[in-house]
C-alpha cells in the first residue's frame, strides 16, 4: 500500500469524525427548539466586574438599570481600575437604590487576577441567583433577566447564555470574531444539550450563590489567571444541574477587539484554561480541532497530488454540507446567519489562528486578564 494510499484512507476516517461532530452539533442543537415561557421572577443579583471600565459602564449600565424585572440588584465590582471608573460607579451609585459598589483594592497575591474580584462581588450580593455580564456587554432587550432568570428551578442550579458581538461591515477580523464565538457557542450548547456542559462565557451566564460557595467557588483554581466562568463551569457542571437559554431576547452583546494583536492574546488567555478541562472535554476538544486541522491538511494534500480526486472532492463536499447545515442553522438561531456564505474561508483561517496560539502558549504564559 502506497503512501498516498494510505494518506486517502486516513482522510477518509477523519472526514468521517467532522461529520460525526457535526451531526452531533446539529441534532443536539442546531434543530433544538428555543423556548420563551417565562416564570414567576424571582430576586437577582447582577454581578459586573470592570477594570478600567468608565466609559462602557456609561454606555451599558443604563440599558441594564431599564430591565422589565424585579427585584434585582447590581453589584458593581471595581478591580482596581486605574481610570475614572470607580467614580462613575459611584455617580451611579447615589442615583440607583439597586446599586452596590465593592471597591478591590490592589492585593500583591492576587494582582491581576479577576477570580478574586469576582469572589469579593459574590459574598458582597444579597441574592441567591447571580447572573453575570461584563461592562463592555449590553443586553439584547429589556427581558434579559427575565429569560434568563425562567430557566432556573430547584434542579437547575446554572444556566448558560450567548454572548455575542456587534456586527462591522467589511471587516475580516470581525467576521473571524463572530465565526469563532458562534463555532464555540454550538460546542458548548451541544455539550450540554448532551448532559456534558464543560463551559460558558462570563458575559451572558448565571448560577446559585449556593452552589459557588458549596463548591468552594474559584479555591481549585485561583492561580489561574483565566477561567472565572469555562472552569467553574468545567468543574460544577453536570447534566442534571445545568440548563442554556437561547431565546434572542436573552443575548448579551459587546463590543469585538479592533485589532489583530488584542484579540490575539484575549484568545491566548481563553485558550490557555482548556489544557485544566475534565480529561473527557479535553479528549473531545483536541480530536475535533485534531480532526479540523487534518481535514485542511490531508484535503489540500490530496488534491494537489490529484489522487482519487473524484472520491476526495466527494468527501470535501460531504464534510462542508453537513458542516454548513449544522453551522448555518446554528448561526440563524444565534441571529448572525450572513457568516454561512464566508463558513470555508473563516473555518481555514481560524484553524491556522489557533494551531499558531497553541503553539504561543507553548513558548510562553499570557498575561493577566488585563
Amino acid at each position: 500500500m502506497g503512501l498516498t494510499t494510505i494518506l486517502f484512507f486516513a482522510f477518509a476516517v477523519i472526514v468521517s469524525i467532522q461529520v460525526i461532530y457535526y451531526l452531533s452539533f446539529l441534532f443536539a442543537f442546531g434543530t433544538k427548539q428555543v423556548e420563551t415561557r417565562l416564570k414567576k421572577q424571582v430576586p437577582i443579583s447582577v454581578i459586573i466586574c470592570a477594570k478600567n471600565e468608565s466609559e462602557n459602564l456609561k454606555q451599558n449600565l443604563p440599558l441594564i438599570l431599564k430591565q422589565n424585572y424585579t427585584p434585582f440588584e447590581i453589584v458593581l465590582i471595581n478591580d482596581s481600575s486605574s481610570d475614572d471608573t470607580l467614580e462613575v460607579i459611584k455617580e451611579f451609585e447615589t442615583k440607583h437604590d439597586n446599586i452596590k459598589l465593592v471597591d478591590v483594592k490592589i492585593a500583591e497575591a492576587f494582582w491581576g487576577n479577576k477570580k478574586y474580584a469576582l469572589t469579593l462581588g459574590i459574598k458582597a450580593s444579597n441574592h441567591n441567583v447571580l447572573v453575570f455580564i461584563d461592562a463592555d456587554c449590553k443586553p439584547n432587550s429589556d427581558n434579559w433577566l427575565a429569560h434568563i432568570s425562567s430557566k432556573f428551578s430547584k434542579q437547575k442550579d446554572i444556566v448558560l447564555g450567548y454572548g455575542g458581538y456587534s456586527k462591522k461591515a467589511f471587516s475580516v477580523l470581525n467576521a473571524l470574531i463572530r465565526f469563532e464565538t458562534i463555532l464555540t457557542a454550538m460546542q458548548y450548547f451541544s455539550y450540554a444539550s448532551l448532559g456534558s456542559p464543560y463551559m460558558g462565557v462570563g458575559r451572558n451566564m448565571a448560577y446559585k450563590k449556593e452552589l459557588f460557595f458549596n463548591n468552594n467557588g474559584f479555591n481549585g483554581h485561583m492561580s489561574i489567571k483565566s477561567g472565572d466562568d469555562d472552569l467553574f463551569v468545567n468543574e460544577v457542571a453536570n447534566k442534571q444541574n445545568t440548563d442554556i437559554c437561547i431565546s434572542k431576547e436573552s443575548f448579551t452583546i459587546s463590543k469585538p477587539k479592533t485589532s489583530f494583536k488584542t484579540w490575539l492574546l484575549q484568545k491566548r488567555r481563553h485558550i490557555s484554561t482548556a489544557k485544566f478541562y475534565k480529561l473527557k472535554h479535553k479528549l473531545l476538544l483536541g480530536l475535533f480541532y485534531t480532526s479540523q486541522l487534518l481535514f485542511w491538511v490531508l484535503g489540500i494534500t490530496l488534491v494537489f497530488l490529484g489522487f482519487n480526486l473524484i472520491w476526495v472532492v466527494a468527501l470535501i463536499a460531504l464534510r462542508f454540507i453537513i458542516q454548513l447545515i449544522s453551522f448555518g442553522l446554528t448561526a440563524k438561531k444565534l441571529d448572525d446567519i450572513n457568516l454561512v456564505y464566508y463558513t470555508p474561508f473563516l473555518d481555514l483561517f481560524l484553524i491556522i489562528i489557533q494551531l499558531s496560539i497553541f503553539i504561543a502558549n507553548l513558548i510562553s504564559k499570557p498575561k493577566h486578564w488585563k
